[in-house]
């Protein structure tokens, strides 16, 4: 068995890209699990075992303590995220089948999306059963065009992320919302973004930060009430955390205790950590150029557990900080 060896050691250092400074911080990664087929959104379990969505396997999938993997559910379409509701079933981003898959050289890369794409769903597994029953295809008549990653509030609702989908001229723009989880109430909460991602909440519940793939940018949106955010101004929707200097994608996230935000970086490879209160940023290498996600977990909150998409590996670290506990777990 080669799961569980260390593969990967950043020692600390400060290096300058475009005239921005990121610490780079002192990462050990462990192989748990590999062979996986494009996984994403991670899930610490309090035994030990993570559960996450396999994109291209279409599936929602647990990899237990020693790396062995089985099926939880069969989601058809495109299964982009995963999280533990308040009533312990487990939560999906569904981008029905937005990104058509490219092998090259050994590893899995996302392509553009079919022509055979009509809409994504938010959907319900129960762990016990594995049922799975969709709640959400669409709001205020218009469909959801490509979920992609969602959180739970206190309240017991969810926000989440829609990527939106590219087109032959160009993309249908995306938007985070806002939904219950019984299936009965959905808002946008901000609409016509451009590629919206990784979605986390502040711990003090008061900030929805989201993640824009294309532009690179951190979004800070406050919140007013369960599903309304506070606008800036006319056109800017939220506040801008930051943005990565030169040619990166952002992919989903998680939250540090003392509010950091760490955000998947595709391009580099890795994972940037991004610090609200003075825009800083810091980042762990991770060797896959699609980092996708990030989790925590752990009796002190300082295990992560790490996607690495291309080459469909999940990877285990201790981090340098505890992540938030979230809202519900299971």
């Amino acid at each position: 068995m080669e799961f569980r060896r260390p593969i990967h050691d950043v020692h600390a250092s400060r290096v300058a890209a475009n005239e921005t400074e990121a610490l780079i911080v002192n990462l050990e990664l462990e192989l748990v699990a590999e062979g996986l087929q494009f996984p994403e959104g991670p899930v610490a379990m309090a035994d030990g075992s993570v559960l996450l969505v396999e994109i291209q396997r279409q599936t929602l999938s647990c990899v237990d303590a020693s790396g062995q993997r089985t099926t939880v559910a069969e989601l058809p379409g495109g299964p982009n995220g995963a999280a533990i509701g308040p009533d312990g079933a487990t939560y999906i981003c569904n981008n029905g089948g937005s990104i058509q898959f490219i092998e090259k050289k050994g590893k899995t890369f996302p392509g553009p999306t079919p022509a055979s794409h009509r809409h994504g769903s938010i959907q319900r597994v129960d762990l016990q059963t594995g049922t799975v029953t969709t709640l959400y295809e669409e709001c205020d008549g218009l469909p959801l065009w490509a979920p992609n990653d969602l959180v739970f509030d206190r309240q017991g609702g969810l926000w989440f992320t829609d990527h939106g989908r590219g087109t032959p001229t160009g993309r249908d723009y995306g938007a985070l919302y806002y939904a219950s989880a019984d299936g009965g109430r959905i808002v946008c909460a901000v609409p016509h973004l451009i590629g919206p991602n990784g979605v986390g909440l502040s711990p003090d519940d008061r900030t929805v930060y989201v993640a824009d793939s294309f532009l690179a940018r951190l979004w800070a949106f406050d919140i007013v009430e369960p599903g309304v955010t506070r606008r800036i101004a006319a056109g800017i929707p939220g506040r801008s955390v930051a943005n990565l200097p030169g040619v990166q994608f952002l992919d989903s996230l998680a939250v540090e205790r003392d509010g950091r935000v760490c955000v998947g970086t595709i391009g580099q490879g890795g994972i940037t950590v991004f610090d609200p209160a003075t825009g800083g940023t810091e980042f762990a290498a991770v060797p896959d150029p699609y980092c996708t996600n990030i989790c925590f977990g752990g009796a002190d909150g300082r295990d992560a557990w790490i996607t690495a998409s291309t080459t469909g590996r999940l990877y285990k670290a201790r981090w340098p900080r505890p992540g938030l506990r979230l809202a519900y777990g299971a």
